[in-house]
């Protein structure tokens, strides 16, 4: 009986050090690639034919990498939880200083986005009386794509039950698999 309570212990703990692995592994990655959130789901289809509903982005956002018109960034805006997928349509500089990589530090940038498949640019997604994005807003830049990977995580969100049967599934089979 003492080996079935150490037994379900040992369950519990490989359970906790697949999670902690994987926030780890998640933390890693915001490390190396200088965003907050260095993997997103593309949700809609306002980036078409270039993204599509379900492709999963990888992005970076180095404070030495500058954003050009034609990038595909992420931006948040105040008053919306989620994030958007769009391309630079514009870009206007206020360089104190310029280097290398654009504009040092000390300068600003303000961006105008929108969706390629959009008629018009971001202006009315963005915050009540903000006309453009700034550095701040940018989540990352998109260096990479998997294609439809991300399905998996619309349906989860389309489908609140679909995504608690799922990770309950993923809980049992760590608790009742014995190796």
């Amino acid at each position: 009986m003492w080996s079935c309570g150490v037994q379900k212990l040992y369950q519990v703990l490989n359970f906790a050090m697949i999670v902690s692995s994987a926030l780890m592994i998640w933390k890693g990655l915001m490390v190396v690639t200088g965003s907050e959130s260095p993997i997103v789901v593309v949700l809609s289809g306002s980036m078409e034919p270039a993204f599509h509903r379900g492709d999963l982005l990888f992005l970076t956002n180095h404070k030495a990498d500058p954003i050009r018109v034609g990038d595909i960034v992420v931006f948040k805006v105040d008053g919306r939880e989620i994030p958007i997928v769009h391309r630079v349509l514009k870009l206007h500089e206020n360089c104190v200083k310029v280097d290398v990589c654009g504009c040092s530090e000390n300068g600003t940038a303000k961006i105008l986005t929108k969706g390629d498949n959009n008629s018009v640019d971001d202006r009315a997604l963005y915050a009540p009386g903000q006309l453009w994005l700034n550095k701040k807003d940018i989540v990352g830049k998109a260096k990479g794509f998997v294609p439809h990977v991300g399905i998996v995580t619309i349906l989860m969100n389309d489908y609140p039950k679909l995504k608690y049967l799922v990770l309950t599934l993923l809980a049992c089979f760590v608790l009742i698999h014995r190796e």
